[in-house]
């Protein structure tokens, strides 16, 4: 079995540099699939309301076999649950879906900026860690701006951001104010779907020199620049090679060819319907 190391969190928690991505694992082989994934060593399941998928994951930390205090979900309060009271009840509603007792990180999926309660969402979620319903609190999309605009007017820091982010779109300036501020970046569409990435050159030379596939090359970029990748996959196989990435070192050279892939946003629109993979 694969072991995947943690890094700690502005609150203190532990967190995976590698999980699974569950979006689109659904039904009896949804919970199959993220079963095997925890057999293998993923400790890190990150789901949301609007994936549909929270009971799947529930059930596949139940009958893993693996104690639930080694295991890490995510789950996401979508935008159309924006506001104090909806966000409780937003995270009431995981929590009975999944059938757990607490969750162990809530993120707000998308700031809904054009509805601007983003703030008062986040003030419950606040409420939450303190209630322990939920151990670590954090948003996903998040500009800069908006980072600010929470940290100013509650005082709380989000301990994750969760971004698209690929050797296409390294979000450098996004990632510096993290770091500056000790928020723990993390990655979806880490691989760029439905991108050429895996066809790139300097990828297939980079993995012919450490043994790897390009995919791992990659994860293990997104490792190096301080950031969790979060890859899915239903395959076993597939699932051991993605989190197989920390036997191997890229040099700062070639973490640097990686980012100069650089070419920006690969998605539009709203990410809830974009969700990595």
């Amino acid at each position: 079995m694969l072991s995947i190391p943690t890094v700690t969190l502005n609150d203190g928690i532990p967190f995976p540099e590698l999980g699974l991505g569950t979006y689109g694992l659904s039904g009896d082989r949804g919970v199959a699939a993220i079963v095997a994934a925890i057999e293998s060593g993923y400790r890190l399941m990150d789901t949301a309301v609007s994936y549909g998928n929270e009971r799947e994951v529930g059930e596949a930390v139940r009958t893993s076999g693996v104690d639930r205090g080694e295991l890490f979900v995510t789950t996401k309060i979508p935008g159309r649950h924006h506001g104090y009271s909806e966000a409780i009840e937003s995270t009431n509603g995981s929590l009975a879906v999944t059938g757990l007792d607490y969750l162990n990180l809530s993120l707000i999926h998308w700031p809904n900026p054009s509805v601007g309660r983003f703030v008062e969402t986040w003030r419950a979620m606040i409420d939450l860690r303190e209630s322990r319903l939920v151990r670590s609190i954090g948003v996903s999309n998040f500009t800069e701006q908006m980072l600010t605009r929470l940290i100013d007017e509650t005082g709380v820091v989000p301990a994750v951001n969760q971004v698209e982010l690929h050797p296409y779109f390294p979000q450098d300036a996004l990632r510096a104010f993290h770091s500056e501020h000790g928020i723990r970046t993390e990655s979806w569409s880490p691989l760029a779907r439905r991108s050429e990435l895996l066809q790139e050159h300097v990828l297939n030379e980079l993995a012919e020199i450490h043994g790897v596939t390009p995919t791992q090359v990659v994860l293990r970029w997104h490792v190096q620049i301080g950031s969790t990748p979060i890859p899915k996959s239903a395959d076993a196989e597939r699932q051991r090679e993605n989190a197989d990435v920390f036997g191997f070192e890229l040099t700062p050279d070639e973490v640097g060819a990686i980012s100069s892939l650089e070419r920006g946003r690969l998605w539009g629109g709203d990410p809830n319907t974009h969700e990595e993979m």
